[in-house]
């Protein structure tokens, strides 16, 4: 199927199920750090319960890799069973989260969440190298791109739109703390997840593997169990690993470092900078909660926006520049976030058919970097990755390369529970700082990732 090209709206088919993965991941980042401060936690053991995302994304991810590129069914397909799989028990995670009476039981969801979502989005990398020709491999982790920021803007939403349109009080909380609003967004999150999902599904079909690929399985099939077999093809996989694979390496560090810091300490940065407490049983953090998910879901609706233009961009500047630019933008951003207002406006906009205003504060400035930053995240290091993976392989490195992803995470949590909060005064502030200087380093060291020249641009 690869040597035909496919329409805009069979691109948009194919990577509809990447909206309600990302609606969850979304849901995570915005209101998990609130969720276990409204259960007890204290705030310097924040970065440690976000420890099941990069742990469940370690184990699963390349082991999800290696099944789907060997996984091969006419009624079910290769890639799809697994992100069908992953999405229905993450809308039962998404369920039950806010209904959590502990810190304990809200972090065992967590994982529970993060392994579900972590099984529905890897083969999805995947999914779109079997499928799409080379030529259109940009357009399709773009389309990826623009609903992860499609997706994370709704879930970001969807508590500001619930009180804001007076279905729900601010002030309305449940006998464990968390906000009744809280629970009809992880409500929303579980039929996205998974009607989202079965729309790809069904709109979609799968390529075939080669005669040679097909004949390849059967003989991994009979080299030992399912388990040695999966182990030996990781072990090679990374012991015959691309150079520009490797050389991915630390900017993934650096910048998923980075945001690693801005989803765990962005609420309690804002309810610091903006109101002068971390007291989560105060309303002023209800506030700063639900004004995390405006930033998070404006940076993302830059994200969307953005997406399909970086396209034209990468071409014309090179895909390292395009991504350096990016991130250095999103980095000015987090350092900028403590010296913006929240009450004082930069852009008024009228609202067509009510009579009333749009007041763009100065902290939208945030938004505006990171959701550059975070659209070439989403793309362009696929872009750069996906030029150098052997066919036969892609899902085990696409699952190999979302390590690149969860060490930096793991780092950052073991580093910011041991020393590194206290380093920086125990300032949710100062993380955030950290964030924004990290996004640009690990801008710079996209300049020593070494690329095929149709990749590179002008200032490549």
């Amino acid at each position: 199927m690869q040597g035909r090209k496919f329409g805009f709206w069979q691109i948009w088919n194919m990577n509809f199920g990447f909206f309600g993965i990302q609606f969850s991941f979304g849901l995570q980042q915005s209101n998990m750090s609130a969720i276990y401060s409204y259960l007890g936690a204290d705030p310097e053991n924040l970065a440690v319960l976000w420890l099941a995302g990069p742990i469940t994304g370690l184990v699963v991810q390349p082991v999800i890799g290696s099944l789907s590129d060997n996984t091969w069914s006419r009624r079910f397909g290769r890639r799809k069973p697994y992100f069908l799989a992953g999405a229905i028990i993450a809308s039962f995670a998404l369920l039950l989260m806010p209904y959590s009476s502990a810190v304990w039981m809200a972090a065992g969801l967590l994982w529970i969440l993060d392994a579900a979502n972590n099984i529905a989005m890897e083969p999805y990398r995947a999914f779109i190298t079997d499928i799409l020709p080379k030529k259109q491999h940009s357009l399709g982790f773009l389309m990826q791109s623009f609903f992860t920021g499609l997706g994370t803007t709704l879930a970001n939403f969807a508590p500001v739109i619930l009180v804001g349109l007076g279905f729900l009080s601010l002030s309305d909380k449940s006998a464990n703390g968390i906000p009744v609003f809280t629970y009809w967004a992880f409500g929303i999150g579980a039929v996205a997840s998974i009607v989202s999902v079965l729309i790809s599904v069904f709109t979609t079909k799968e390529s075939p593997p080669s005669p040679e690929q097909l004949k390849e399985m059967e003989l991994r099939k009979k080299e030992g169990s399912i388990i040695s077999r999966t182990w030996q093809e990781i072990v090679l996989a990374f012991k015959e690993m691309p150079t520009a694979m490797k050389q991915l390496a630390p900017v993934q560090l650096f910048t998923w470092f980075a945001m690693f810091c801005y989803w765990q300490y962005i609420t309690l940065a804002l309810s610091e900078s903006l109101y002068g407490t971390q007291d989560a049983s105060s309303d002023f953090f209800a506030k700063a909660q639900v004004l995390t998910g405006s930033v998070n879901g404006a940076y993302n609706i830059v994200c969307f926006s953005v997406a399909f233009l970086l396209v034209p961009i990468a071409n014309k500047l090179g895909v390292r520049t395009a991504h350096f630019i990016s991130l250095s933008i999103g980095g000015a951003g987090l350092l900028l976030m403590p010296y913006l207002s929240d009450s004082k406006a930069i852009l008024t906009l009228p609202v067509p058919f009510m009579d009333s205003e749009l007041v763009i504060s100065q902290l939208y400035i945030l938004s505006f970097g990171l959701g550059l930053a975070w659209a070439s995240m989403m793309a362009l290091p696929y872009k750069m990755l996906s030029s150098c993976l052997p066919d036969n392989k892609t899902g085990i490195y696409m699952g190999i390369f979302n390590m690149f992803i969860v060490i930096p995470m793991m780092i950052q949590i073991f580093s910011m529970q041991t020393f590194l909060y206290s380093l920086l005064g125990e300032n949710p502030i100062n993380v955030i700082r950290l964030a924004g200087l990290f996004l640009i380093i690990g801008g710079l060291f996209s300049y020593a990732i070494k690329l095929p020249k149709p990749q590179l641009g002008h200032n490549d």
